[in-house]
């Protein structure tokens, strides 16, 4: 089996605000016609919304409300100051700032924000990584 991740689905109470968020404060480009989902194409992967009660019936299972789930998305970036700029336009479209950018104990550059349904990015930057011109990253 090869290790492959190609769609997360983020359960959103508001589809509008959470579009707003996702496409002016982190800068995604919406690459569908659906009204009732948002598909984004990223690097080698999608990232969708779609409402909480419609992922919850998909999956069959309720709708707990839980605001932490035991999971963060990130989006690693280039330098400590684009760590600050993608937080700040984050914040300026809907993000509460859950932590703010800090140096780290392994050597990078993090922060952590929610978007409007609390679902928490670590925005960091890692000098240990790659960040490829077309967004993709690697371990070296």
């Amino acid at each position: 089996m090869e290790q492959r991740l190609s769609l997360i689905t983020l359960g959103v109470t508001d589809l509008a605000p959470a579009r707003a968020f996702y496409e002016d404060g982190l800068g995604f480009a919406k690459d569908n016609d659906e009204d009732d989902i948002a598909f984004y194409q990223l690097p080698g992967m999608v990232l969708a919304l779609w409402s909480r009660a419609g992922l919850a019936e998909d999956m069959g299972v309720p709708d707990s409300g839980a605001t932490f789930s035991g999971i963060a998305l990130a989006q690693n970036v280039g330098s400590p100051d684009e760590v600050d700029a993608v937080i700040a336009r984050a914040a300026e479209a809907g993000a509460t700032v859950l932590k703010p950018a800090t140096r780290t104990d392994w050597g990078g550059y993090s922060g952590y924000i929610a978007d409007p349904d609390g679902h928490p990015w670590e925005i960091a930057h890692n000098p240990y990584w790659t960040v490829h011109e077309d967004g993709s990253t690697t371990l070296r």
